[in-house]
């Protein structure tokens, strides 16, 4: 079970909001120029390569790190709803955490709602991030198992291309994005309208009646 975080686990919009709108200010882009671009499911530096001149991605990237990390503390990111429930009845060596954020970042947020998966994968272990599927290919690698054995949750669309270019089974969670707008295998509402059993072959997912 390989999971998206952001949008996925947690909720973490109020503070994406808040540091992307305070970072677009300090680099001089405009309210047109930034909702142009599709931040949600891709990393810091892809978004700021479309933004800025090559020379100033690197300092720009780590400004935004930098004020999401700072941020985390004032309450922006939380559970989204099912996320406890499910995760904790998997086995700690069957699920990982696959996002596009940097290590520190995802550290930060996932420890703010104490999530402690044993497999992260981030933005600094790749280097092509999602849709790319080499984020959840690692993933795999590092549990051991095949990728067609594993199952992709995700909210973003470029996500959830990422998990179909590895050959993933994918669920998409409708929860920064309209239903209509994902292709998935199964389309649920987020965490919640799932249940997860182990049995002796693997785990079993089921939709909540």
């Amino acid at each position: 079970m390989l999971f998206d975080n952001d949008g996925t686990l947690v909720s973490s919009l109020e503070s994406v909001r808040r540091c992307w709108t305070r970072w677009a200010g300090e680099y001089g882009i405009t309210a047109e120029q930034f909702g142009r671009v599709e931040l949600h499911g891709r990393t810091a530096a892809e978004v700021a390569a479309d933004l800025l001149p090559a020379a100033v991605v690197p300092e720009a990237v780590a400004r935004i790190e930098e004020l999401e990390v700072e941020d985390v503390p004032n309450g922006g990111v939380h559970l989204l709803p099912g996320t406890r429930d499910f995760l904790d009845a998997l086995p700690a060596d069957r699920w990982a955490v696959v996002t596009s954020a940097t290590r520190r970042l995802a550290e930060a947020r996932l420890g703010a709602v104490d999530i402690r998966p044993k497999v992260l994968i981030c933005a600094d272990d790749v280097t092509r991030g999602k849709p790319d599927p080499e984020p959840y290919l690692l993933a795999a690698r590092e549990l051991g198992v095949d990728p067609a054995r594993c199952v992709v949750f995700e909210d973003a669309p470029a996500g959830l291309r990422a998990g179909r270019a590895a050959g993933m089974t994918t669920v998409a969670l409708a929860t920064t994005h309209q239903a209509a707008e994902l292709t998935a295998d199964l389309v649920v509402k987020d965490l919640s309208a799932l249940s997860g059993l182990v049995t002796g072959e693997g785990m079993e997912i089921s939709v909540r009646a």
